[in-house]
């Protein structure tokens, strides 16, 4: 994807070929700034911090902290250090732990000399099989874009709800939920998006409406409950948002708030898809539900919103009275039979155990 015209990943390795380069998402969209990641504490605080955030970005941060890790440590002690620290920083994203387990796979029984050199190797194809995912997912979400605009008179666009950023900010390029937009806008096909605020952090405000302005995608901004009343008068054609985690039985965990789009789609008989790569898939998780374990973040990302002054500073600002009690639950799950299809680097699956092991039968496999 571009910013300003040029040609941008969200992760990369820097020119002196070891450090790892990431767009601080917590300055969007006010202010795009890079930061320079040099030690695996440098890593682990991007993910906490939200510096670096996406179910698939995660996982390839988390690749390269573990170069970071071997870069100054090889032995088996800081292998093990750099998992557990890793792992530890965002217990919903499962792409998290597919990353780490990817990387200890390709260095754990390797000469300690090889082992920095084969990491940075592993974590650049984590990167370069994301990308290939996204595309992949890209392709055939538009299958989907295509055929409510065969029904549309002619110049009409096709309205796209979506919740939270599964944009390139959230993977290392292209994206997962807005993969199908920019192919289908590159395509020529009118589209128009409506962006939920995505509340609290505002990813949608924030990250979402950044990147499709950036790319020239028409869209709106709304209030996260105005969805269902735009469900309600026909400006809604298709809900695609992304996901963190799909437990085996196609439930799937994501942004607060995913849930209640869901059912507002469902009672409207609007198609609501949820788009994600394949490592985002657990098999060893049979119920969503009551089976992903669900973020609990500090309650000051409630309790505070920051934005722009007329002046060009940025400011926080709290918007919950002193003493109120405030609970901050990172995502919700979706149920399967709210979801319409998953849309997969393999096609469009149906939200199902039997779908998604025909679909993925290595992945199944390897959970038992």
């Amino acid at each position: 994807m571009k910013v300003a015209g040029k040609h941008t990943r969200s992760i990369w390795v820097e020119p002196d070929g070891w450090s790892v380069g990431v767009i601080d998402q917590t300055l969007l969209p006010h202010r795009f700034a890079t930061i320079r990641l040099e030690t695996l504490n440098d890593v682990v605080r991007a993910i906490v911090s939200m510096q670096v955030r996406g179910a698939p970005l995660i996982g390839a941060a988390a690749a390269y902290g573990v170069c970071l890790a071997l870069r100054a440590d090889v032995s088996d002690e800081s292998l093990d250090r750099a998992y557990a620290a890793l792992l530890a920083t965002r217990p919903t994203a499962i792409n998290l732990k597919w990353a780490l387990d990817e990387m200890l796979a390709a260095v754990r029984n390797r000469p300690r000399a090889e082992r920095a050199g084969a990491a940075y190797r592993r974590a650049a194809e984590i990167c370069d099989q994301d990308v290939a995912i996204n595309q992949a997912i890209g392709r055939n979400g538009l299958a989907l874009i295509e055929t409510i605009a065969a029904r549309k008179k002619h110049g009409e666009p096709v309205n796209v709800l979506t919740h939270c950023n599964a944009g390139w900010l959230a993977t290392v390029d292209v994206g997962t939920a807005l993969a199908p937009i920019y192919i289908a806008h590159d395509a020529g096909i009118p589209l128009h998006v409506w962006v939920d605020e995505t509340r609290p952090r505002n990813q949608g405000a924030a990250l979402t409406a950044w990147e499709l302005g950036q790319h020239g995608v028409p869209h709106a901004v709304i209030a996260d409950n105005a969805g269902g009343h735009l469900m309600q008068h026909g400006a809604v054609d298709i809900a695609i948002v992304g996901a963190d985690r799909v437990a085996a039985n196609g439930d799937a965990a994501n942004k607060i708030g995913t849930y209640l789009k869901a059912l507002a789609a469902t009672d409207n008989r609007v198609p609501f898809y949820v788009a994600l790569p394949s490592p985002t898939i657990d098999f060893t998780v049979a119920d969503g539900v009551t089976g992903i374990p669900i973020e609990q973040r500090s309650g000051e990302e409630v309790a505070t919103m920051s934005g722009i002054t007329s002046d060009g500073r940025i400011e926080t600002v709290r918007v919950v009275p002193n003493g109120s009690a405030v609970a901050n639950y990172g995502f919700d799950v979706t149920p399967a039979r709210l979801i319409t299809g998953l849309i997969t680097e393999r096609g469009v699956v149906a939200a199902s155990h039997e779908a998604l092991a025909k679909a993925f039968p290595e992945r199944c496999d390897a959970a038992k």
